[in-house]
């Protein structure tokens, strides 16, 4: 049910998700893989190197306010890993190792 305002007129927070839910109802994921897309794209035409690094770095701010020490950790790892199944050891630290220890550091930086 529509929440009315004063003017018994639907309010546009109201409108908006009425017509998102119709939307959704018509549309598939390949609908909305395109129009993403299209909007990436946009992006990038419009903003520059250091608009990406400003919305990276508030993004990294914001995950390292919202995670301890052990996602860090895990996330190092997870990511040597994937390193190290990627190619051979060439007689330098493993990139798992790389990975744990970056982790590690990360974490007692938050300490």
């Amino acid at each position: 049910m529509a929440n009315n305002n004063r003017d018994g007129k639907m309010s546009r927070e109201e409108a908006g998700r009425m017509g998102g839910e119709a939307t959704a109802k018509n549309h598939d994921k390949e609908f909305y893989q395109e129009i993403g897309k299209k909007g990436g794209e946009a992006t990038s035409r419009n903003h520059d190197k250091e608009f990406y690094q400003e919305i990276g770095q508030k993004g990294g701010e914001a995950t390292s306010r919202s995670h301890g020490k052990e996602f860090y950790q895990e996330i190092g790892q997870k990511g040597g890993e994937a390193r190290n199944d990627s190619d051979g050891n060439d007689g330098k630290m493993s990139r798992e190792e790389a990975g744990r220890k970056g982790g590690e550091a990360r974490a007692r930086q938050r300490d």
